[in-house]
């Protein structure tokens, strides 16, 4: 990983195994429902019988929503779905480079590693969970540090592969500090360890790690909100292998259907999306709606438009593999035709249709 960061001191510490486990792993005191009888909120569709393996992460984001409530088995109850987690996107894209995944969440920037040289992986960006803003943050143990300059020498963690990895390597950047921080790569289940250990002096991570070590008495710095408008956006997206797709579009409509309706949830429901936000993330309903706020979740139809899916979106990835190959991160940029041939509208279309 230190050869794949030009101009970056990175760090590895061991790590604990991420392993894929199944639905029904929750840490809260409520039992996970993803067993538990559901209602579909349009009509379900007995005629998909597809197996398929979705691969989540811990964001407070729809998906989680989908996945407690168990809508996806009430509107496809003939087909086969499998759950399992992943503490990174690093590991979504492992996990698609082996095909052992159909549908998958992970961080724009490791979707653009997936999608660029030398991976160059058959897969599309077929949905975006969401806009990241304050949810990814840089958090600090010294309330003295009011500055990124105030960072130099210093050990910071962060997932690397991430959105919060990209950040953190762009405000360095625009701070004029690459080569001057040490790197440590950590997963955001072992960053409070390393933090009450006094192993690293900062973090660059998401919630609800971010609002643990802001609750241990972090500061935060800055946020992705702050690196996007300076010209480096993130998303948390949803990506589909392209195979997989091409035999189970009638899956894939019903999943951005169903995501679709978990996004009007969490915008107009927030409170009771939170509870079930809450199951999954392992911690209460009143912890969830303050995070909620740091992420902006788009509709079906906005999605499908051509800010997005319909064609933008493959710039912002494209501007993505311009900095993430200036970092060493990957080994070329491809066309921007490439990058907008790695995104595909068709599934929110028939969501909003």
């Amino acid at each position: 990983m230190k050869s794949a960061l030009r101009g970056v001191v990175a760090t590895s510490v061991a790590l604990s195994a991420v392993v894929a486990v199944t639905a029904g792993c929750v840490e809260s005191g409520r039992a996970d429902t993803s067993s538990a009888a559901a209602s579909c909120p349009f009509a379900a569709d007995t005629g998909v019988t597809s197996t398929v393996r979705l691969g989540f992460q811990a964001i407070p984001n729809a998906d989680l929503l989908v996945k407690d409530r168990n809508l996806l088995q009430a509107c496809l109850p003939n087909a086969k779905i499998t759950w399992s987690q992943f503490a990174s996107g690093a590991d979504v894209v492992q996990a698609f480079g082996a095909g052992s995944l159909d549908i998958g969440t992970l961080g724009s920037s490791p979707a653009t590693k997936a999608l660029s040289a030398p991976l160059n992986l058959p897969v599309q960006v077929v949905w975006i969970h969401d806009v990241i803003g304050t949810s990814e943050s840089l958090v600090v143990k010294d309330k003295s540090i009011t500055a990124p300059a105030g960072l130099r020498g210093k050990k910071v963690a962060t997932p690397f592969g991430s959105t919060s990895h990209y950040s953190l390597l762009a405000a360095l950047d625009k701070a004029g500090l690459t080569g001057q921080v040490e790197l440590i790569n950590l997963q955001p289940d072992a960053i409070p360890g390393a933090w009450q250990g006094n192993q690293i002096d900062a973090a660059w991570v998401w919630d609800p790690t971010l609002s643990k070590l802001t609750a241990a008495g972090g500061t935060v710095l800055t946020s992705s909100a702050e690196t996007a408008a300076a010209g480096a956006p993130t998303y948390d997206v949803a990506l589909a292998s392209r195979a997989f797709l091409a035999d189970n579009a009638a899956f894939a409509k019903t999943w951005a259907k169903v995501q679709d309706y978990a996004v009007g949830q969490l915008r107009t429901q927030p409170a009771e999306a939170a509870v079930s936000l809450g199951a999954q993330l392992g911690i209460a309903p009143d912890q969830v709606v303050p995070q909620l706020a740091g992420y902006q979740y788009l509709p079906a139809a906005e999605q499908a438009g051509p800010r997005y899916l319909g064609g933008g979106f493959g710039d912002d990835l494209t501007g993505t593999a311009r900095f993430l190959l200036s970092q060493g991160g990957i080994a070329a940029v491809g066309s921007e035709q490439q990058y907008r041939d790695g995104i595909s509208a068709t599934a929110a279309a028939g969501a909003s249709s």
